[in-house]
């Protein structure tokens, strides 16, 4: 891990509930640090210990005014479940604002080098994606899922806990495939 903390990545977080938490440790695992929450929700607190939370826009610009270059800072979205519509518009307000997009991929996760994943998504704890997967942007691929061989993941999509896709299967943008589920080969959804 780097020793200085100019060496040391930068993230901001979109969410400040429980998937924030555990974006916040996949951050420290690869050698980063989170330094600021943000939430649209007005009553929400910082579920990391020593890292703000702010709220909305307005709070987002107040951070902004008050940090300076921006260019050493990385943003992830902890929006889960069905709100994909909501994390690929965060992402879009992150480019906006010259927030460097991360894609984020825990230690523990298997990603087969010839498939791809989209800016912005997220592979954990125990997660596989498959030969020649396709996985886009904006995309949590949750704890223990698997996505098999081939697979076209699109846009904004979740797959829970211990979901399995198996080889083959194509989901349009927003998708979400509940925790334990089993998608058979060559289904389209």
């Amino acid at each position: 891990f780097p020793s200085h903390d100019r060496c040391i990545k930068q993230f901001i977080i979109w969410g400040s509930k429980g998937h924030a938490k555990v974006l916040a440790d996949i951050v420290t695992l690869v050698g980063g640090r989170v330094c600021a929450l943000f939430d649209n929700d007005p009553s929400a607190v910082s579920s990391i210990e020593g890292v703000p939370v702010y709220h909305g826009p307005s709070g987002f610009e107040r951070w902004r005014e008050t940090t300076g270059d921006l260019s050493s800072y990385s943003g992830l979205v902890a929006i889960g479940g069905h709100r994909g519509k909501d994390r690929l518009q965060v992402l879009e307000y992150f480019e906006a604002h010259s927030i460097n997009i991360a894609t984020l991929i825990h230690p523990a996760a298997i990603v087969a080098p010839s498939g791809r994943i989209g800016l912005g998504s997220q592979i954990l704890a125990g997660a596989m994606s498959g030969s020649g997967s396709e996985i886009g942007r904006g995309c949590i691929i949750n704890n223990r899922s698997s996505v098999d061989h081939e697979c076209r993941i699109g846009d904004g999509c979740h797959i829970a806990p211990g979901a399995t896709l198996c080889g083959e299967v194509q989901l349009a943008q927003n998708v979400m495939v509940g925790a334990g589920a089993i998608v058979l080969p060559r289904r389209v959804s």
